[in-house]
């Protein structure tokens, strides 16, 4: 398809016809989404720009411009998926040369993101508050979630075969489409591959729990889900509890504090959450880290002052 495409051809065009021939098919839904909304920008930026006129001045002022709008991070994001593109329109002599090299990344100042999560006193109110009966319900899935930090699409995937009840371990291998048409997709990347140890409290009630549900079946899914509706259930609970409000993703940021707090290493708690690298766990927990560096500088010098 990409042989019918002219050097004179509008880039928004080129660039669509790229990720049909390229992404589409190869790549998961949720990350052609970000493809095709780059392509909307381009149209929105550039829609006059062809694809013989994409030089580095033409180039740099489409990254500015995008910036005017985003964060640092997100521009960069927006530069890789383009850059791709370029270069086999560079490859195909569309383009003379590579216009995205030596290419400057700006961007907005990030707005302060705290992120929101209960103390062990809080966490402990709100798990004894759940109504934990004889079959499956949306509390047992908020209390799965607060002791193994899960992502949401993580804990909608689970399946009996997914627990080894013998060795404490919850398998995580895949995640459920539930902002599609539903169905098993692969995790978020290889890290996320993993297995989770898990309490023996949490091996009796699970046990129990999935006995009659097929080994392939999805223990919570039984319908169209919907991360609204179980925040929605989770925020009643804190309510009802007087702590602070959270949200499923925020069990995620609790399980990920308290390790943390109670002295757990970064790579330890970064390999149960399945991030990519600890760089990623740092950066998302700076504050927590902080505050235990903080506590480590007092130990240290009551260590010292010990010595004379």
């Amino acid at each position: 398809m990409l042989r019918e495409v002219n050097s004179t051809d509008y880039f928004y065009e080129y660039y669509e016809k790229w990720i049909t021939v390229y992404k589409k098919g190869a790549i998961r839904k949720v990350t052609l989404d970000k493809y095709l909304m780059t392509q909307k920008w381009l149209k929105k930026l550039i829609p006059e720009l062809r694809v013989c006129d994409m030089n580095r001045i033409a180039y740099q002022q489409l990254l500015n411009d995008y910036a005017e709008y985003h964060e640092r991070q997100t521009t960069m994001d927006f530069h890789h998926q383009l850059k791709g593109a370029i270069l086999d329109a560079v490859d195909e002599g569309l383009i003379d040369r590579d216009p995205t090299r030596k290419a400057i990344i700006k961007g907005k100042t990030p707005a302060v993101k705290k992120i929101k999560y209960l103390n062990q006193f809080e966490l402990h109110t709100l798990l004894v508050s759940l109504d934990l009966k004889d079959q499956v319900n949306w509390d047992y899935f908020i209390l799965l979630v607060a002791k193994t930090g899960m992502r949401f699409s993580e804990a909608l995937a689970l399946t009996p075969r997914d627990f080894d009840f013998s060795h404490q371990t919850l398998s995580i291998s895949k995640t459920w489409d539930y902002k599609g048409n539903g169905g098993f997709q692969p995790t978020k990347n290889r890290s996320s591959v993993r297995k989770i140890q898990i309490d023996w409290q949490t091996v009796i009630q699970f046990s129990e729990l999935v006995k009659k549900i097929p080994d392939e079946q999805p223990i919570f899914v039984r319908s169209k889900v919907y991360n609204s509706t179980v925040n929605d259930i989770l925020s009643r609970h804190c309510k009802d509890c007087n702590i602070p409000v959270i949200s499923i993703h925020g069990l995620r940021h609790t399980h990920a504090s308290l390790l943390l707090f109670t002295g757990v290493s970064i790579a330890s708690v970064a390999r149960r959450l399945g991030h990519s690298s600890m760089t990623t766990t740092q950066k998302t927990y700076l504050h927590i880290i902080q505050e235990l560096e903080n506590k480590d500088v007092d130990l240290v010098m009551k260590s010292l002052s010990g010595l004379s």
